[in-house]
């Protein structure tokens, strides 16, 4: 049995984090002229997984190369390579957002290959060995996407076969993914078999029993590995090990896979329910299809989601009748069909043996009569009263064994099969077969189309009185919200409005706003009223931009420098600039800040900061003083405001009268300016 420990898996690796091998003869390679190998990423029992480049359409793509040896046909074993080849025609069949795509299937020398979708990101296995044990929702929402995509192929036809956690790839941006579709085949009756020369086919943790047992596989065998992966992210182990692959198997067949809160206490009972249900060891009492599982799995999460803790109907629904029951003799033996009729057919022949026994018995000769008496006459009644008796018996046993049969089996009819048909096109049929219908509450469903039958209630092929009544289930379509205004609401409050809509709150980024106060939201993510707000799946996270309130604002001093380019600073920060006077400076040039308020500290966007701005020194006229008196001179330049340095004229005297000055009378000069004043 091909086990996973054996297997290396890297599964979903970016370009750089593939793993070269250089003594790989496939690295380097470009197979069919198109696709250029590059390095190994996977390894499993029948094939390698490579990164490439599809030179064609210039995008990296994964080729899954098969291993040499297998589809020789010197090595008698040409079913490989047909099987190969088979995956991409069942995996391009499917076209469904949780299946990885093939893209293309060729032979280039010998070597057979498929070149699919490249999914960067991890595997399930990885998420497990980091989150498990995990909350139910966390993993009942990890499995929702795997059960769409096995429903999806379970409607077309085709069972996957190696449902694992391997398997499962979650890429960088969130999207789940199920790869590996190689050991898949179509349904039919020719190839229900999953044993090639003796071994099977699948990872021995999670094959169902009858695939152990007689190597018949249908969609509820992937049914039973989903609910063995359900059991692991709830648990974080697999529900049943052994030293040997053989050892395992024989647990699965013989054993039942313990329930979750066994391991994990205070996991609800239906959730527990949900597991046996999927993993029951009887396939007859699972689910018909991954589909059927889903919409039990929307079920429970719908119980999860509104905060149930207990659910005794759920957990009745959802049980398999073999584990309700804990009489000797369970109500559904009795009316097994190959039980009854091995009941009926010892009835039968118990009753055959009372008619024929007297037949068979020789009549013993009669006693020689007494001479002295008469030869009796009672002695033929008896006999014949005897037989009456004895048919009397017999016509009894088979009127018992009739009726039973009648009341057990033969006044049954058949459910026919409805899941998947309209709403109107499945009332039609059954009450064409004369049985009543009754439509329950709707439900929404990923898998199953809008007014489309998701299960009925007797399930197809089961036993069902004529006129009695059969309950439909339909599907609302998928599950679709509509991301809310979160505009003004606390994350608090926005978390519980997501909630209401079936999303959860994802990312929050602080951002500054001057309009939306500190601890609110600004935005969502997508944004309200968008397209891409629009028809969102149940447990998508839509993304925040909170407040951290108005933006500070440093404010630095301008005094002293030209008041031009402070307006022109101040504004590019988003504050208004207010000239409030202007005055004379004798230390600040003109056009400079005199003042400002205020002068340094924090502002916020809008404030106002007040400038003073210098008109220089202020000026005075030099007077005339020609002809004055020296004395007097001074005493009127000095009036002025003006600073007086005496000089002698070129024509001098005696000093005692004013000549003239520099600069001249008229002249205008700043205020305590020196004025030379020359006298003769």
């Amino acid at each position: 049995m091909h086990d996973e420990t054996s297997q290396t898996r890297a599964r979903g690796r970016t370009a750089g984090a593939a793993r070269t091998t250089p003594d790989d003869a496939h690295t380097g390679r470009v197979l069919d002229g198109r696709y250029q190998i590059r390095g190994r990423i996977a390894r499993g029992g029948m094939a390698s997984v490579y990164e490439a480049l599809d030179l064609r359409l210039d995008r990296t793509v994964a080729v899954k190369i098969m291993h040499a040896g297998l589809g020789d046909a010197t090595a008698g074993d040409e079913e490989f390579a047909a099987r190969f080849v088979r995956e991409a025609r069942s995996a391009a069949r499917l076209s469904h957002p949780n299946v990885v795509s093939v893209f293309d299937q060729g032979e280039d020398q010998g070597t057979v290959y498929l070149a699919m979708e490249l999914v960067p990101g991890h595997t399930l296995r990885d998420t497990i060995a980091k989150e498990a044990p995990m909350s139910p929702e966390r993993a009942l929402a990890l499995l929702d996407p795997v059960l769409s995509a096995l429903g999806s192929a379970h409607r077309a036809g085709l069972v996957h076969r190696d449902v694992k956690p391997e398997n499962v790839l979650i890429a960088d941006d969130g999207r789940i993914k199920v790869a590996d579709f190689g050991l898949a085949k179509a349904i039919s009756a020719d190839t229900q078999h999953t044993a090639t020369n003796g071994v099977l086919i699948g990872t021995v943790s999670y094959l169902a029993p009858e695939l152990v047992i007689d190597g018949q596989a249908d969609a509820r065998a992937d049914v039973y590995a989903a609910g063995v992966i359900l059991f692991e992210l709830l648990t974080g182990r697999k529900p049943h090990t052994g030293e040997t692959p053989i050892a395992v198997a024989y647990k699965h067949v013989h054993q039942d896979v313990p329930a979750p809160s066994s391991e994990v206490p205070g996991i609800p009972d239906y959730v527990d329910a949900l597991v046996a249900r999927a993993t029951c060891r009887d396939r007859t009492l699972r689910p018909a299809d991954a589909g059927v599982l889903l919409h039990h799995a929307h079920r429970v999460t719908q119980a999860l989601h509104a905060g149930v803790r207990e659910d005794p109907e759920l957990v009745a629904d959802l049980l398999p009748s073999a584990r309700v029951d804990t009489t000797p003799e369970p109500v559904s033996q009795l009316w097994d069909e190959s039980l009854f009729a091995e009941r009926a057919h010892r009835a039968s022949r118990e009753s055959t043996s009372v008619i024929e026994q007297p037949a068979a018995r020789r009549t013993p000769p009669p006693a020689e009569p007494d001479r002295a008496a008469p030869a009796p006459a009672a002695g033929p009644p008896r006999r014949r009263r005897g037989m009456v008796l004895l048919l009397l018996a017999a016509l009894v046993a088979a009127a018992v064994g009739g009726g039973a049969y009648w009341f057990g089996w033969a006044r049954y009819t058949s459910t026919p099969s409805v899941v998947g048909l309209e709403q109107t096109a499945a009332e039609r049929e059954l009450e064409d077969a004369g049985l009543e219908v009754e439509v329950t509450d709707p439900i929404y469903s990923e898998s199953v189309p809008k007014g489309e039958v998701i299960e009925s209630d007797p399930s197809a092929g089961e036993r069902i009185l004529p006129d009695g009544t059969v309950t439909l289930t339909v599907s609302l379509g998928p599950e679709r919200y509509d991301v809310p205004d979160l505009s003004g609401m606390t994350v608090e409050q926005a978390q519980a409005a997501l909630a209401e809509h079936r999303l959860l709150l994802g990312r929050q980024t602080e951002r500054w706003s001057e309009t939306v106060d500190k601890g609110q939201v600004i935005r969502s993510d997508p944004r309200f009223d968008s397209k891409a707000a629009k028809d969102l799946p149940v447990d998508s996270t839509v993304d925040v931009v909170v407040s951290k309130g108005r933006e500070p604002i440093q404010v630095e001093s301008w005094v002293g420098r030209d008041a031009g380019e402070a307006k022109e600073a101040i504004k590019a920060l988003g504050l208004k600039v207010d000239v409030v006077g202007r005055e004379h400076s004798d230390t600040v040039a003109e056009g400079g800040v005199i003042d400002q308020d205020p002068v340094e500290g924090t502002l916020y966007k809008g404030d106002t900061v007040e400038l003073v701005v210098s008109m220089g020194p202020e000026l005075v006229e030099v007077p005339g003083v020609f002809g004055q008196s020296t004395e007097e001179a001074i005493s009127e330049l000095e009036a002025a405001g003006l600073e007086v340095q005496v000089e002698r004229a070129q024509i001098y005297f005696d000093g005692t009268r004013a000549w003239s000055t520099n600069p001249g009378a008229g002249d205008v000069v700043p205020e305590g300016s020196t004025v030379t004043l020359y006298v003769v």
